[in-house]
């Protein structure tokens, strides 16, 4: 699934930065004068990421993973509602594998990083490193559901992926390598499919605007703007009024039965007639700390909203 879609950034995510000796008081950029200089100058500054000697690749420092731990201890409560069971599924993925859905991977086919060689050996086939998890996971769906006993399936994982080729990284925003939760699920009827798409995009909803305060739209992307392979893309979208530019926040597929199709995933109903299952994909990244930094950032620096602030109250000594 594709959730690093759209930047609301210009500038400033592009060129090497040097790597930060020490806590910088006061800013060099305003916010309205060069947004983008200013916003690399607010992540760093603030302690959020230091850049690291890998160009699109960013060290997360307490400050921000701390916001995402409350993020995730949210989402997780919400969806084990739901009856989503946690996974983990392996970082690689076989080149056969990856083809196997050309119309799916032909969107990320740029951004594929690959494992050729262990040591000085080449490797008899290269390998993937995820860009997304349906060609990891659909083979295995497909093994464990045999009947609509085994219905609904519903999976999540907190895991990184890798998207490699691009210009102009952004930390947060468009990063190389990045934390996101995708959720991967199949049911037996196109209608529980639906309705788990839209409880997932309020959940998504939510978590900008109660816990980010960033007011989201709620929407569905246009037949060229779903995500490939899928019936249809449902996404929050934010707006940063800086650039004039909107930028997606989390993404909520309905992948129909295109997958069960190539994976041959389907099960036996309860009149005995094998059918092919429905599914859905679902994700947001570690890009929403960046749309709240950009949202609620002044030329003063960092602005965290009270519900995802590590520090609540501060204690400011002063003169007599």
């Amino acid at each position: 699934m594709s959730t690093n879609k759209g930047s609301a950034a210009k500038g400033g995510g592009g060129k090497k930065k040097e790597v930060k000796k020490e806590t910088k008081l006061g800013m060099a950029y305003k916010k309205d004068d060069n947004f983008g200089e200013w916003y690399s100058e607010v992540v760093v500054n603030s302690e959020m990421i230091e850049y690291y000697d890998i160009s699109g690749c960013y060290i997360l420092r307490p400050w921000a993973m701390e916001i995402w731990e409350l993020l995730k201890e949210f989402f997780d409560a919400e969806i084990k509602k739901l009856k989503l069971k946690p996974y983990y599924f392996p970082l690689f993925v076989t080149e056969n594998v990856l083809q196997k859905e050309k119309d799916h991977i032909e969107g990320f086919a740029p951004e594929v990083a690959w494992v050729t060689k262990s040591g000085k050996s080449d490797l008899e086939a290269p390998i993937a490193i995820r860009p997304t998890s349906e060609t990891v996971m659909y083979p295995y769906f497909s093994k464990w559901i045999r009947s609509h006993r085994d219905l609904p399936l519903r999976c999540n994982q907190w895991c990184n992926v890798v998207r490699w080729e691009f210009s102009n990284p952004t930390p947060f925003i468009r990063s190389r390598e990045f934390l996101w939760q995708e959720g991967h699920t199949a049911f037996a009827t196109k209608e529980e499919a639906d309705e788990e798409v839209l409880q997932i995009l309020e959940l998504y909803r939510r978590i900008y605007e109660e816990f980010l305060a960033v007011p989201v739209s709620k929407g569905r992307k246009s037949e060229m703007e779903k995500f490939a392979g899928g019936l249809y893309t449902t996404s929050v979208e934010a707006f940063i009024p800086n650039t004039g530019r909107g930028i997606q926040g989390a993404t909520s597929h309905c992948l129909g039965q295109n997958f069960a199709k190539m994976f041959d995933i389907t099960f036996e109903n309860e009149k005995g007639v094998r059918e092919m299952v429905w599914q859905n994909s679902w994700a947001y990244t570690t890009r929403s700390i960046g749309v709240m930094v950009m949202t609620h950032g002044d030329d003063k620096g960092l602005v965290l909203p009270p519900k995802v602030a590590p520090i609540q109250v501060g204690s400011i000594p002063t003169g007599k």
